[in-house]
């Protein structure tokens, strides 16, 4: 009895451990999607949003997700919904699917400031705490 105890208590603890790892890489996912201008490689005008709607230029958003934020830019992945690629380690300039990055400039946006390794990739227009809780700083 005793052990039926113990092998049941286990099974709990690792289904419990099994949701919570699959309830993060959901939260991870959603938290790195964004919607951006999708109007061209020659457009400059930086529009991104957590919600579908057009760019400063008029043009439709398109959903992304974000690979990387550098040297006061966002870079994202053009492949749309479902798409869990990381930045081409051999080309920059590229997605591991083979489609451009998207580069958007984050001047006057907050991001957040927990330092190099963070994957938290919050982006703001307000200044605030990120997803992991600490605090945001401005991108100059």
């Amino acid at each position: 009895m005793k052990r039926l105890v113990i092998i049941a208590a286990v099974l709990a603890l690792m289904i419990t451990a099994v949701a919570f790892a699959a309830e993060k890489a959901a939260e991870s996912t959603a938290n790195s999607l964004y919607y951006v201008c999708n109007c061209g490689p020659d457009c400059n005008c930086n529009s991104m949003s957590r919600e579908p709607g057009n760019c400063s230029c008029g043009k439709p958003m398109k959903q992304t997700h974000l690979l990387a934020i550098e040297n006061g830019n966002a870079l994202f992945c053009t492949c749309g919904t479902g798409c869990t690629c990381k930045i081409d380690e051999k080309d920059h300039s590229k997605c591991g699917c083979g489609n451009p990055v998207k580069k958007i400039s984050l001047k006057g946006k907050y991001i957040c400031a927990c330092g190099e390794g963070c994957k938290c990739n919050s982006i703001s227009d307000k200044p605030g705490n990120c997803s992991c809780g600490k605090p945001m700083k401005q991108v100059m």
